[in-house]
């Protein structure tokens, strides 16, 4: 579900007609988070990390509610619930598009995560078609062989998008905290720096969660 936000009386009209007429609107903000944690309760669940933090990054993406806009048509809509278009890597070291979606709970989060992961494992390329370039979603990835300070992402700024990208890179031990760097990259006529540090707060509590 999705509600159409009023332009007329929203208090980001301005920004948003300002940034929407940039040829890159995006900015982007590259933060280290404390996943010693989250580390830890991965392993005391049996489950993986990275269905860990994945899950940990989507409860913060659905609890700011400007990264749940999208502009579609020029209007601008806020999505109920947002899930993953993840990058998912097979053996071969290509990646294929997925669809993970949201669930509230880490446990009935895990099935479809799985299930995609397997999907892609199975079949090659890109895997791009109108479920995993789906709206209501982030574009996500791990590079987990860099704990890196900066990134940017291809993009072609003739396609109109305004879906955030959230990528996590390699954590690094600094005494005991487990250091995770997170690279978010979101339009400026929807969000602000203020409603990344919003997410920045609610990923640090959604992985220190018991």
């Amino acid at each position: 579900m999705k509600q159409l936000l009023d332009l007329s009386t929203w208090n980001r009209r301005e920004h948003f007609a300002f940034f929407s007429a940039f040829e890159e609107p995006f900015f982007g903000v590259v933060a280290d988070v404390d996943a010693a944690r989250a580390y830890a309760r991965a392993k005391d669940l049996g489950v993986s990390f990275f269905q860990l933090y994945l899950h940990a990054v989507l409860r913060a993406v659905n609890a700011v509610e400007a990264l749940r806009y999208r502009i579609e048509d020029g209007q601008v809509w806020c999505y109920d619930v947002i899930h993953a278009s993840a990058t998912l890597t097979r053996p071969d070291n290509t990646f294929g598009f997925s669809f993970v979606p949201f669930a509230p709970t880490l446990a009935d989060f895990g099935p479809g995560l799985a299930a995609e992961m397997e999907a892609v494992r199975r079949t090659p390329g890109l895997r791009l078609n109108d479920v995993t370039a789906r709206p209501d979603v982030i574009h996500f990835s791990a590079i987990p062989w860099l704990s890196f300070t900066g990134l940017t992402h291809a993009r072609s700024f003739s396609f109109p998008d305004s879906v955030p990208k959230v990528s996590v890179g390699r954590t690094r031990r600094e005494g005991d905290k487990l250091l995770m760097p997170v690279a978010v990259n979101a339009h400026h006529g929807l969000a602000d720096g203020y409603h990344v540090g919003l997410f920045f707060e609610e990923l640090q509590r959604a992985l220190d969660a018991d």
